[in-house]
């Protein structure tokens, strides 16, 4: 998995500080407790989302008046020496500090002394994480988009190459009718299109701003959560401060477009490792993802695609997980909710992983097109189109359904396909269905061929070698 957190000296301080809510309590935090009950070990991935939006919420104090020009200053300075020292692996994160909001407020008060004290006025912990959250979980959405876009881009350039390669198009995993290559991963493409839609949609809502709801009620402090919202390029702030501090339905409808963009990208996954059988035979992988055997030396495994199957499990899990976390919990803030960051890091580090791969695996197929076009000859798959010459000859549908069925049956008695009939065989095998044999002439058999199936489809959404590259300038076009 990609591995964004700053690096980190965890190890909680002998000298057992004083937490900076200890002073109503008689006794300190077990060791046991502590540990249990601390975030840092994840949550400092958000130094910098935290550091944003603190920057945001000083401004808005100074230029309301609560805190003075020369405490802005000095916490923006402390901030820029604390950023620096995160991006370079320098900062001593500290167990007994909880979290990542309290251990770099920590370090700032030591740094910049009393203007660090004062940077949590009008503000308070829940409101702070739920903005980090949303600032965070934007910036992943915003590279999963960009990653789905390479992915299409790659994809549209392998459906493009084999716009007219034809394949079999299965139901139920049987031959059913002829279609392209290309007009099949085009069918990929529109499911991506639609996810990258749910991504961005979901977007939308995770860009409502939190802060300034404080611990649940709001504060008292003559705020401007308008100013913080434009600093940090929210598109409004959250309407109500207990809904704002305690919902993280934003974090659900994220892991739930990615469980739908990981069914997708299953899907595919499981067809890859289908073709690449040597049953099927219609593709082969590039060597860099696939693995051996270490008791098999001919054996070259399809180990990405099942793995992109197996993380699509493990990204549902995330969101039951997060599903399960919100159900019972009454309003405002519960500590529950801190079980919300490990399975939304987990699901965006997955997706974030499975695109940028798959946008490179997508470039190495090695299309089999002999074998796709060989596999056409063992299912009938154009007897639909025998069917719907007879109806436009005139004979009513269920009728030439009939009439095909018999024909059908009668080239698996002979193994045959049944392009190799004569014309007066294929009558024969229609006869007991009135007027069916009568309907035949010479030009069926331009009907029975692929070329002919493939191109009678010619209408938008077809598989028609035109209509795939119509949709692929079109999606081309929705790219830019």
């Amino acid at each position: 998995m990609t591995d964004t957190t700053p690096s980190a000296d965890l190890g909680a301080s002998p000298q057992q500080p004083a937490k900076a809510w200890s002073g109503r309590f008689s006794e300190p935090v077990s060791d046991l407790v502590k540990r249990y009950t601390a975030s840092v070990f994840f949550d400092n991935r958000m130094a910098e989302q935290d550091i944003r939006g603190s920057l945001a919420h000083a401004k808005m104090l100074a230029k309301q008046g609560i805190i003075g020009a020369q405490d802005l200053a000095d916490i923006e300075r402390g901030m820029a020496q604390i950023k620096g020292e995160i991006e370079r692996g320098e900062f001593a994160w500290n167990l007994d500090d909880e979290d990542v909001h309290l251990n770099i407020e920590k370090r700032l008060t030591a740094l910049v002394g009393d203007a660090g004290k004062r940077l949590h006025t009008g503000r308070s912990r829940n409101d702070q994480v739920a903005t980090d959250i949303r600032l965070w979980l934007r910036d992943a959405i915003d590279r999963i988009i960009a990653l789905i876009g390479d992915f299409q881009k790659n994809l549209l350039d392998v459906a493009e190459a084999n716009a007219a390669t034809p394949m079999p198009g299965f139901t139920h995993l049987q031959v059913a009718q002829p279609v392209t290559f290309g007009h099949h991963l085009m069918a990929y493409f529109e499911m991506s299109r639609r996810d990258a839609e749910r991504f961005a949609d979901c977007r939308k809502r995770v860009n409502r701003l939190p802060l300034g709801s404080a611990a649940l009620a709001g504060t008292s402090y003559p705020i401007d959560r308008e100013f913080v919202a434009a600093e940090l390029g929210f598109d409004e702030v959250c309407y109500n401060s207990l809904d704002a501090v305690s919902d993280r339905d934003f974090a659900i409808e994220f892991c739930a477009a990615s469980s739908l963009l990981m069914t997708h990208l299953s899907r595919l996954s499981e067809e890859l490792i289908l073709w690449m059988s040597p049953r099927f035979g219609f593709i082969d992988l590039a060597d860099r993802f696939c693995t051996g055997s270490s008791i098999m030396p001919q054996k070259k495994n399809p180990d990405v695609p099942e793995l992109v199957r197996g993380k699509t499990g493990r990204v549902n899990g995330s969101l039951i997980a997060l599903l399960t976390l919100m159900k019972g919990q009454p309003l405002a803030y519960n500590k529950d909710n801190q079980e919300d960051k490990e399975p939304l890091f987990d699901t965006a580090d997955t997706v974030i992983d499975t695109l940028r791969i798959y946008a490179d695996m997508i470039t190495g197929i090695r299309v089999k097109a002999d074998n796709m076009r060989g596999a056409l000859t063992q299912g009938y798959a154009t007897a639909t189109d025998l069917a719907d010459y007879l109806v436009k000859k005139g004979l009513p549908f269920r009728d030439a359904h009939e009439a095909v069925a018999l024909a059908v049956r009668a080239a698996e008695g002979r193994g045959c396909d049944l392009p190799q009939f004569s014309l007066d065989e294929l009558r024969a095998a229609m006869a007991h269905v009135p007027g069916a044999a009568d309907k035949l002439a010479d030009d069926i058999f331009g009907v029975l061929t692929v070329e002919g199936s493939l191109g009678s489809r010619n209408h938008v959404g077809g598989t028609a070698p035109a209509q795939v590259q119509a949709a692929i300038v079109r999606a081309r076009a929705r790219l830019g």
